[in-house]
């Protein structure tokens, strides 16, 4: 997401070379306002990315499918801030409908919840068993549009302050702006704040930059906000991790009540006795102890410990130490204070909040049981890639490291509600080829499954010999292609449909706005650029995730980091002498290819400072290079709406092109963001051609 904004208010910034003098009727309130244009900038530019960030997060939370398709909403903020620049050169203004809308979105989806349902065999969904609202096919493309119409209010105030401004210190105060507004959310997410507290940092925002003659309008649309978000905030029982939004309430059952939580609307966890569930025909939650009769369990280890009914079991089998690792540190915290059986109070367990393959990799302690326990998580790592919480759990690099850390006769079981008979299969055949032997699997309806593998085969008692109940298993996931649920072969028809139409609405956006394409194709190589970075920062969210772990503070880092290496890049065209364009995109295809080289596995073998400095250098020279080319590219540009126009659906391609890691892999994407940088390489002006304009 910051890649694109990058990139696209780079090219914004270069307005002011012809608008300077006419500015647009629709900006006039700009010249009378109290705070400067700079003050003015920064604070736009903080509601920009903070609207973006709490648009995809909240969206997720509450319209189940968006959970897993974020990026749609991304894009619809890319086309969004856009479309704000190019109504900056406007004399009309959309500013005014961005805060009325926001409140009706918000105020729609709470009263008209939108729960789909998705049952393909292909790619599996965990969402609700119930639809609710209208179809995926009309509910995306609205909220798209809608995102799209609310991210170009603060927009175009942003391109009309650039007019204001010299062009590279308006960038510098957009960047500062940028950074602020990542702070800002992720506090709120540290805080675990809820939704309420989202919605009045927004309005604030937004009434100090409306207008004088505006605000008593914002001020009665800002009471419909506070009104929808507050119900939802002060709802019994309702709470926000950095990942979702939890309801817990209280489920009936013979002779008690179990405590249930949801997560997104989706149901997620029950908190039950042990006991209960060992009596209850619930089978996979004990089948682990009884497929290792032998196993001590002095050690054990429980990924996905969640509420605690995991760990409860645990303890009732007398393990004699426990380590409860789960990701989310609300659930936990739920978990403490709700379950029935306290378990995490007995002093044999010991709770982490980190991602469950960040632990194993980084812990030295060995154990006799480790437990994959149901950790299916309900949202993406970020709107900017397809990674979820757990995929870098069940690659095949992740359980050879599994089995690196079991003691000698310690065993692995992973369970769930697996849906469909091929990914059982899948998890199996990763088992085996990360084991060296052939795994016990235990089916029960509904495709509950435990897959259960000894460190040694001696030391596992299966009931009968694994047969995939599919014709061909799928091969395992890996660390480059960690899209467990994604049964390959074909592309996903929605994900085709709805890419088609997202790239199909950017180009009649932009032809409207911004004018004929044609006249767009001195720029060719700016297009390019913008298809090029946003690949390239999908490639490093990935790896960071895998490198460190898929935490909210891990993906929040990334995107600062990129934000902080584009503002080292702007000021380093600003205050030294470059080199020269060739030279500059020599040093991009160079630090592209030792990317590719230095596999990201590699690097997991080290410790953490040296791995967190490699992998700092390896993700973040490219993009340094890259913004050094673009920013001096753009110093030479003649129509800087044309060129910004191209630069932008570039961008919003690249975002349409990120699903091409599900064929080619992450580390792939780097030799096709090489290619797009030859491209623009090969159509940019000739060296000694005169430059159609500077700055």
């Amino acid at each position: 997401m910051i890649q694109a904004q990058a990139a696209a208010l780079a090219g914004g910034r270069f307005g002011s070379v012809m608008h300077d003098a006419a500015p647009g009727a629709g900006a006039g309130w700009l010249d009378r306002a109290t705070t400067s244009a700079a003050v003015r900038l920064v604070l736009a530019s903080l509601l920009m990315l903070f609207l973006e960030l709490a648009l995809i997060r909240w969206l997720g939370a509450n319209v189940v499918h968006l959970a897993y398709f974020s990026n749609f909403v991304l894009l619809g903020s890319f086309l969004g801030i856009g479309a704000g620049f190019l109504i900056s050169r406007k004399p009309w203004s959309i500013w005014g409908v961005s805060f009325p809308l926001l409140a009706i979105l918000s105020l729609g989806v709470l009263v008209f919840p939108v729960a789909i349902q998705r049952s393909g065999a292909d790619v599996i969904y965990f969402t609700t068993m119930t639809i609710n609202g209208p179809p995926a096919w009309l509910a995306l493309p609205v909220i798209f549009l809608l995102v799209a119409t609310i991210l170009a209010g603060p927009a175009e105030i942003v391109g009309r302050c650039f007019g204001q401004l010299p062009p590279l210190t308006a960038y510098r105060y957009d960047l500062i702006g940028s950074l602020l507004g990542i702070s800002a959310f992720t506090l709120l997410s540290f805080l675990r704040a809820p939704s309420l507290a989202w919605g009045v940092v927004a309005i604030a925002l937004y009434l100090v930059l409306s207008p004088p003659r505006r605000r008593p309008v914002t001020a009665f649309w800002a009471c419909i906000l506070l009104v929808a978000l507050g119900r939802e905030t002060f709802t019994p029982g309702v709470s926000w991790s950095p990942y979702n939004k939890l309801a817990v309430q209280a489920v009936p059952d013979v002779g008690r009540d179990l405590i249930e939580i949801r997560a997104n609307g989706v149901p997620h966890q029950i908190m039950a006795p042990a006991a209960w569930r060992l009596t209850q025909g619930e089978h996979i939650y004990g089948m682990p102890y009884l497929r290792f009769p032998a196993n001590p369990l002095n050690d054990v280890l429980i990924v996905g410990a969640g509420s605690g009914s995991d760990v409860a079991i645990a303890l009732s089998k007398h393990a004699r130490h426990v380590d409860a690792v789960d990701i989310d540190p609300q659930i936990m915290a739920l978990g403490a204070r709700l379950h029935p059986d306290r378990p995490y109070s007995d002093p044999r367990v010991t709770r982490h909040v980190n991602d469950g393959r960040a632990f194993i990799e980084n812990t030295d302690r060995r154990y006799d049981l480790i437990l994959f326990a149901l950790p299916d998580s309900l949202t993406l790592v970020s709107g900017a890639s397809q990674i979820r919480l757990e995929s870098f759990l069940f690659t095949q690099e992740s359980l050879a490291a599994v089995r690196a850390h079991l003691k000698p006769g310690g065993g692995f079981a992973m369970y769930n509600f697996y849906r469909e008979p091929w990914l059982v299969d899948r998890l199996a055949g990763t088992a085996a080829a990360a084991f060296g032997h052939a795994p016990c699997v235990d089916t029960y309806a509904d495709m509950q499954a435990v897959v259960s593998v000894a460190r040694d085969a001696a030391d596992q008692h299966c009931g009968k010999a694994w047969r995939p109940a599919s014709a061909q298993v799928v091969a395992p996931a890996t660390d480059d292609r960690p899209f467990l649920y994604f049964r390959g072969g074909t592309f996903p028809p929605l994900y085709a449909a709805t890419l088609l139409c997202i790239f199909a609405a950017s180009l009649v956006t932009v032809r409207t706005l911004g004018g004929p394409l044609r006249t767009m194709r001195p720029y060719a190589d700016l297009f390019f650029m913008g298809v090029a970075f946003l690949l390239l920062e999908t490639k490093n969210v990935a790896t960071f995730a895998m490198l460190f772990g898929t935490t909210w503070l891990v993906n929040a880092l990334v995107f600062a980091g990129v934000l902080v290496i584009v503002l080292a890049a702007v000021e380093t065209t600003r205050r030294v002498r470059t080199p020269p364009q060739p030279l500059v995109f020599a040093g991009i295809a160079a630090s592209l290819a030792l990317a590719w080289i230095v596999r990201p596995e590699w690097l997991l073998q080290l410790p953490f400072a040296p791995r967190l400095v490699a992998a700092t250098l390896l993700a973040f020279l490219p993009i340094f290079l890259a913004n050094v080319a673009f920013s001096k590219r753009f110093q030479d540009t003649g129509d800087s709406q044309g060129a910004f126009a191209v630069n932008l659906l570039g961008a919003i391609l690249g975002g349409c092109l990120e699903y091409s890691a599900l064929f080619v892999g992450y580390n792939n994407l780097l030799i096709v963001t090489g290619l797009l940088y030859l491209a623009a390489f090969l159509l940019s002006p000739r060296a000694g051609r005169a430059p159609l304009a500077t700055a």
